[in-house]
């Protein structure tokens, strides 16, 4: 549970709390980004860096309290969880990770849809089923229904007031939201209109984010909405958002070697992230890429679609090798072994071509090769930089 200390008398900052089972981190880090460039103070604390506790305490001793909290919390810590209300939380996303400890996906969702409260605004993420299945039921009173805020993102269209989405327009996307139309466009189509009159506002093109791939313009407009609701305004935002580096092995560019970028996902643990990292950047080009090590019981088979359309091939590592190889069989995408992740980098090398992109993104936990996943990551990069130096040219064994 969280640990929720006492506030000083007559403190009452905003809460902007985070979880999902991937993204947390940077949404968190991006939303902390944000507020302090709206021109608030800001702490944030959780899963991301110190405790709460620990994080308060000292803002306690220097005499420099917030106005504004961004957490970042695990369906561990909010397992269970009891008066917790923050001003507005967000669940990202919703995919199979932690089931030895929650038991089954039901269990898991309820301890993450705990982040809500009674009376925060919910931001959701439309795209996802599980997510949307979370949105509260208007609750009936005498004088109507009371309704709590629900925000949503997405990558579609946005289609209510208050909703934000990705517009494709001559050929870019776009970080927009919907507002609610004039009141005299309202007046002209009369009271018998149905439909809630909206107008698009254009942010900004999704590729002026340093960040790359459509899950991070997602990730943006989720920070977006969340210190929204903390009373920022939107234009030092927009600035605060060009900015925003991304986080390490998160989808990480490392460096172009022969015309092919590679990229570090070694915090692609589970499915979920690499079906993302895997539709994010393989809108952009063809890929090549490295999958495995301890998958955790995971059902592999929601990588297939995303590689049968991106993948240009797909190289095997650890532990798990042999369940992801069966779970990618009907595919036809080329599926190679590699006993090292040095190796594996060869073989994807000589398999990408001018223009594709080199992903680590293993939907596996590391511990069946390495000491975690910063120390996978730095093998990746090593053996990248190595290919800077020496000729390639092996195109590999594929798997019988």
């Amino acid at each position: 549970p969280i640990p929720v200390p006492p506030a000083p008398k007559g403190y009452r900052p905003a809460v902007l709390a985070v979880t999902g089972t991937n993204s947390k981190t940077t949404v968190t880090a991006l939303t902390g980004q944000l507020v302090e460039r709206a021109g608030k103070s800001v702490a944030v604390a959780g899963n991301i860096g110190p405790t709460l506790l620990d994080t308060l305490a000292a803002h306690i001793d220097a005499g420099t309290l917030p106005e504004v909290w961004v957490l970042e919390l695990s369906s561990f810590q909010l397992d269970g969880v009891q008066g917790f209300e923050p001003t507005a939380a967000t669940v990202l996303n919703l995919s199979q990770d932690h089931l030895d400890w929650h038991g089954d996906m039901a269990a898991y969702a309820a301890a993450k849809a705990r982040i809500f409260g009674a009376r925060a605004t919910v931001v959701l993420n439309r795209d996802d089923a599980a997510v949307m299945a979370m949105r509260p039921t208007p609750v009936k009173l005498a004088k109507g229904q009371a309704h709590r805020s629900v925000v949503t993102f997405g990558a579609g269209m946005p289609l209510r007031p208050g909703d934000y989405g990705l517009e494709s327009l001559n050929g870019m996307a776009w970080l927009v939201r919907a507002l609610e139309a004039d009141e005299t466009q309202k007046r002209k189509r009369g009271a018998a209109a149905e439909e809630e009159e909206i107008f698009i506002q254009r942010f900004m093109p999704a590729n002026a984010l340093r960040v790359r791939g459509r899950h991070n313009a997602l990730n943006a407009l989720a920070a977006l909405a969340l210190a929204t609701a903390a009373g920022c305004q939107l234009a030092p935002m927009l600035y605060g958002l060009r900015e925003y580096r991304g986080e390490p092995h998160r989808v990480d560019p490392v460096a172009i070697v022969d015309e092919v970028e590679y990229f570090d996902d070694s915090k692609g643990t589970n499915v979920g992230a690499t079906v993302a990292a895997l539709i994010g950047l393989g809108e952009e080009r063809r890929l090549v890429v490295i999958l495995g090590g301890e998958g955790k019981g995971q059902d592999f088979a929601p990588l297939a679609d995303p590689v049968r359309r991106y993948a240009r091939a797909v190289v095997l590592i650890g532990r798990d090798a042999p369940l992801i190889k069966a779970a990618l069989a009907s595919t036809g995408v080329p599926l190679l072994a590699a006993a090292s992740l040095p190796e594996a980098v060869k073989l994807a090398a000589g398999r990408a071509h001018p223009g594709d992109a080199v992903l680590l993104s293993p939907a596996c936990a590391s511990f069946d090769m390495f000491k975690d996943y910063a120390h996978r990551a730095a093998v990746f990069c090593e053996a990248v930089q190595d290919l800077a130096e020496t000729p390639h040219g092996t195109s590999g064994e594929e798997l019988a």
